[in-house]
């Protein structure tokens, strides 16, 4: 375990679930120089290859997960501003630490933080929350910030998005999921845990924004009440459709804008799926929360979700091909890394134990 340390940031990881607001409170809190917060590396989409590595105490091998992680970073859609990540440098960092793909993703957080000045960092990689305990592990200090928002809204949103599936069930069953590894660990660690409602950050920003900064140990700014002096809120807002919003002022008429998208239908399932959260965190439901949820309703929809998110693709390729060939680029960066694993893996079985734990730098 990593203890708490002069030499680096503070660690934050923000949970449970995107498209949660989360965007706009990393932009404001961005404003703090105590602050660094730079686009997630969202390694939730990495973690299948981690298993083809093989044997991570072996330093090729360990190296070698460093160097791709950092090819991650360069592949995403959002640069990490006036960074320069060096793979040997991390390397050196970490090597007599425990070795996990999540020691890598954080060092390179710390490093970018560093070179910020900060003396707290935050990983907005929402979906962490499942590696929670393993963090924990990691380092004695994290912190996590929980951000609520009602499940109406917040899978509204989510069905939209081409990150995620397009069903109302399968995205209520996922946010139940996330909700419930971020309640239990608010329940067992509230000292480390702060849980805020988006709908209070929307109509009380300052209020909000005060209680998270005193939380992280950094001082509030006036700076953070308008997000349209962000370079990154500007640059951002212009790359997806999802971010446009994201040099506005907080927006209250939203709390109800799924009024208008879901069906009624829609409304109770994802009320009967959530009903225990939605009572906990203080929403009222508009339905009777009784809709009947089978496996059979289940599996009906990954069957019909997933040629709706083919669609998606073709849509957005068509509509914002800009949007679409940043979004590729990184899918494909990922198969790429895939690709050369399988390959390493069938054709030099024992590439490990040839390079005698050691790595070289030419």
């Amino acid at each position: 375990m990593m203890t708490n340390s002069t030499q680096r940031p503070r660690p934050i990881l923000m949970i449970p679930i995107r498209r949660c607001g989360s965007h706009a409170l990393r932009l404001r809190l961005n404003f703090s120089p105590e602050f660094h917060s730079p686009y997630p590396l969202h390694i939730v989409d990495f973690m299948p290859l981690v298993e083809l590595y093989g044997d991570i105490s072996n330093d090729w091998t360990y190296f070698q997960m460093v160097i791709d992680l950092v090819g991650l970073q360069t592949a995403t859609m959002v640069k990490w501003h006036k960074v320069a990540l060096d793979p040997v440098a991390i390397f050196e960092a970490i090597k007599d630490r425990p070795r996990s793909v999540h020691a890598i993703a954080w060092e390179m957080l710390f490093q970018a933080g560093q070179e910020h000045g900060a003396k707290v960092v935050m990983d907005k990689s929402l979906d962490n929350v499942h590696y929670a305990p393993e963090l924990m592990e990691l380092f004695d200090d994290m912190l996590f910030l929980n951000v609520v928002r009602d499940p109406r809204a917040q899978i509204n949103s989510i069905n939209r998005a081409i990150i995620h599936d397009f069903d109302t069930l399968l995205n209520s069953l996922t946010w139940v999921k996330a909700h419930e590894k971020a309640k239990d660990l608010a329940q067992k660690y509230p000292e480390r845990v702060l849980t805020i409602r988006y709908e209070d950050f929307l109509q009380q920003q300052e209020v909000t924004l005060h209680k998270v900064c005193q939380f992280f140990g950094i001082e509030f700014l006036e700076s953070m009440l308008d997000v349209s002096n962000s370079r990154e809120a500007n640059s951002i807002a212009g790359l997806s459709a999802l971010w446009e919003t994201n040099t506005s002022a907080p927006i209250p008429a939203y709390i109800d804008k799924f009024k208008k998208s879901l069906s009624m239908e829609d409304i109770e399932i994802i009320e009967t799926v959530t009903s225990g959260f939605m009572d906990y965190y203080g929403y009222e439901k508009m339905t009777s929360a009784a809709a009947n949820i089978t496996q059979k309703a289940i599996e009906k929809a990954k069957k019909e979700s997933q040629p709706k998110k083919d669609q998606a693709w073709l849509n957005l390729q068509m509509n914002d091909p800009r949007d679409y060939q940043l979004r590729k680029f990184r899918s494909n960066y990922l198969d790429m890394v895939k690709g050369k694993l399988l390959q390493q893996k069938a054709q030099v079985p024992n590439l490990v134990t040839n390079q005698q734990h050691h790595v070289a730098y030419a």
